[in-house]
This record gives structure tokens, sequence and C-alpha cells, in this order.
């Protein structure tokens, strides 16, 4: 009987045939809690993954330009934490996380900070996600978090100073069809407009009936054509402001004269820019004809510009507009480039008057109107072709163009040929100034 259950015995024990149900239940428990913790793991990366983008759409509308706080940062003077930034921030983290359930939300930290021209977001959450197979370890919790960081550039704040010939050469047809027409109606082949109010006959009358267009009609169309091209680019109501100066309202007054005081309103330097007009004379030769003085117009109006500053509301960028026919006609008999007879000084502009400007930080756009070539006149061909034209027309070597641009700061030049527009040169000078601004910023 003995022997018989030791045989038995070991019969049992070298018998395999149940291995394999054991070994699955001994397995199958690490499975499952090995799936298990991948669905956590899973739901809780779906519930960060949720929460980031929320903190991103946070940090990023916080800034925006629609933002209270892009708003806000316009109206302050120095740099600092904007507090409706982080209102609008959590605000806007909350509303994306509104129908997302399942987690505990344990911290959540929005700032919205100005430092000069950049206004910076900063978003950062963390939060905890319950466990369901985790648990039969004891992980009953998963800690999630993370941060959002976004940048925007506020709008520069830049004063234009706009320096406009007016003088008598700019009474010129602006097209080389309105210069044929005054040539043709006029006795002694006169291609200029002159305001002469000594004569109710003059020649400025006389364009007027004829409907020729000359440069100083463009000139004031394209001025206010401005305004409203910075009125329409702006996004605070003061930044850009404006400021309107000319060469003098008569030749015997020729200098600097302000027609519109820096300023932001924009609709009112549009209506001081409407009283843009041809320098008047009184009589053939009046002031000697030298009625375009660089050698003071420019000194003049750089003590008019105050310091530039980096782009801000309390330290604008500082920008002068110059627009001209780049010849001057002077009493200049020290210091011309190209002296005339008797003193007078009618040559090129020279460049080192715009050295002053540039050299303290103004940006210095120049819009050179073309001197265009007056073969009738004889002392256009006598004084002024030798530096300007060949036989055949304005010459790429002419001194006048090279100095105009030479006085520009880098990208800034600009020519306007007479079938060019005026006013596209001048918008185009806008959009580049705060194009260029932004970058710099």
């Amino acid at each position: 009987m003995t022997h018989r259950f030791f045989a038995l015995l070991g019969a049992f024990r070298r018998d395999r045939h149940g291995n394999i149900a054991i070994l699955f239940a001994i397995t199958l428990v690490p499975v499952l809690l090995a799936i298990g913790c991948a669905v956590d793991y899973a739901r809780a990366s779906q519930i960060r993954s949720k929460m980031q983008s929320a903190a991103d759409a946070a940090s990023v509308g916080s800034v925006s330009k629609a933002s209270p706080a892009f708003v806000a940062a316009g109206a302050m003077t120095g740099d600092g934490l904007i507090a409706v930034g982080q209102t609008d921030a959590t605000s806007i983290f909350n509303g994306n996380m509104a129908n997302q359930s399942g987690y505990t939300l344990n911290a959540l930290n929005a700032a919205v900070n100005k430092s000069g021209a950049t206004l910076t977001a900063t978003v950062t959450f963390s939060a905890t996600v319950e466990t369901s197979f985790m648990a039969i370890i004891g992980k009953t919790r998963l800690a999630i978090g993370g941060t959002s960081v976004s940048t925007s550039s506020m709008p520069v704040y830049i004063d234009f100073y706009l320096l406009l010939d007016n003088s008598p050469s700019m009474g010129v047809g602006a097209t080389p069809t309105d210069v044929a027409k005054m040539v043709d109606k006029t006795a002694d082949k006169c291609a200029f407009a002159c305001h002469d109010l000594n004569d109710k006959n003059n020649y400025y009358n006389l364009a007027k009936s004829l409907k020729v267009t000359t440069r100083i009609d463009v000139l004031r169309d394209a001025t206010q054509q401005l305004m409203d091209t910075a009125a329409g680019t702006a996004t605070y109501a003061s930044q850009y402001r404006m400021a309107i100066y000319d060469f003098g309202a008569s030749a015997q007054s020729a200098g600097l004269r302000r027609l519109f005081s820096l300023s932001s309103s924009l609709s009112s330097a549009k209506t001081a820019a409407g009283a843009i007009d041809l320098m008047t004379v009184s009589g053939q030769n009046d002031n000697n004809d030298q009625d375009t003085s660089y050698s003071k117009l420019l000194p003049a109006v750089d003590k008019e510009i105050t310091t530039p500053g980096p782009g801000t509301s309390d330290a604008p960028q500082k920008y002068l507009l110059f627009v001209s026919d780049g010849v001057a006609d002077e009493y200049n008999p020290g210091g011309c480039l190209k002296a005339t007879t008797g003193g007078r000084c009618q040559s090129p502009l020279d460049p080192k008057l715009c050295k002053a400007l540039t050299g303290r930080g103004v940006k210095v756009a120049v819009l050179y109107t073309t001197y265009l070539a007056l073969p009738t006149n004889a002392w256009y061909n006598s004084w002024i072709a030798p530096f300007n034209v060949g036989p055949y027309g304005p010459s790429p070597n002419s001194e006048i163009a090279n100095n105009m641009k030479a006085c520009a700061s880098p990208g800034f030049y600009f020519e306007v040929s007479p079938t060019d527009g005026i006013a596209d040169a001048m918008n185009a000078i806008f959009k580049k100034a705060v194009s260029d601004a932004r970058i710099s910023s």
C-alpha cells in the first residue's frame, strides 16, 4: 500500500499537462497591470495635451493686437507686468478647458510683461489625473504640467518731419506733357509756373487756366494722401506724429517755415497739407532768385527734431522726409559745390548737410523729384545742365541724383521720374520706415 502511494505521488510530480494554465494565470496579472498603466498614461497624456493647447491659446491670445494687455501696454511709459494680461490669459485658459474633466488643477500662473517694445506672455499649469489600474500598485494619481511662452512686438512710435520743397522750381510741369504745354503757351518758352504777385497774368495763373499739373500740385496731394495712409496703418491713435515744413511763403522770406507743428492729429495734418503751395515772388529776379538755401534749411530743421528714441510712446523714433529736386540756389560764396556767378550758388545738394541729422540717429528719407531737362531755357543750359544732363536728357551719372542719394539713410532714397507718382513714393517711404522700425526695435 505504501509502495503504491509513493508510485502515484511520483507520477503526479512528473505530469506536465496543467502547467500552461498555471503559467498563464501567473503572467496574466502583470500583463493586465501593464495594459492598465498604458491606459492611465494615455489618458493623462491626452488631458495634458488639451491643457497645453489651452495654455498656448492663453499665451498667444493675451498678447494679440486685440488683447486688453496690448491696449494697456500702449499707454505705459515704462516696463513691467500688465495686470489685465494675467486676467485675460487665465480667462482664455479656463474657457478652453471648460468641457474637460478627469483632472484636478493644482496651479495656473499667467503673466504678461512689457519690456521695451516686446510683450511676453508666460502661462504655466500643473495638475493631477486620477488613475484606475495603477491604483492596484498604490499609484492613485499622475502629475502633469506644462508652460507656454508667446511674444509680440508692440507698434513702434515714429515722428515724421516733412521738409517739402516749394521753391519756384517746383512750379515746373509734373510731366513732359505739362512742360511742353507751358513752353508752347508762353512767349519766352518758359516751363515754370512762376507765382509772380506783381503780374495778374503770371504763369502760375496760366498753368491753372491750362489745367497744367505742376510738381507742387502733385506734392500737395501726395502729402494729404500720406496722412490717410498713416491713419490707416496706426494701431494706436498717437502712434505716428507729423510735422510739415516748406522753404518759405515768399522769396523775400525764404527759409524754413513751419506749416504744421508736430502732432498726432493726422486729420489736422491733412488739412494743413492742403495749404502747400508754390513760393510767391514779387517781380523778376526777386531775392536774386536765391530761394533754395539748403545750407540754412537743413540745419534749421535739424534743430526742430528732438532726440531720437527707441520707438516707445515717450521716446519715438525720428524720420525726416525730405522732398526736393536737389538743386540749391542761394548766396553761398564760401561753401558752394558748383559756384555760379557773383556769389550765387546753384549746385547739387551738399550731402554733408545731412550728416548732422543721421549722425545723431535721425533717419533721413529722401524723395528726389527728378530735375527735368529744360533745353529751351538758356540759364538751365549754361549752369544746370553740366552737372545734370547730357544732350538727350538726365544722365544716369547726374550729380544732383547722386548727392541726393548720399544724403539719405541707407535704403531710404527714392527718385520720382516724370511718369512715376509722388504719392506712391511717399507712401512707400512711410511703409518702409514702419517696417524697418519694427525690425530694429
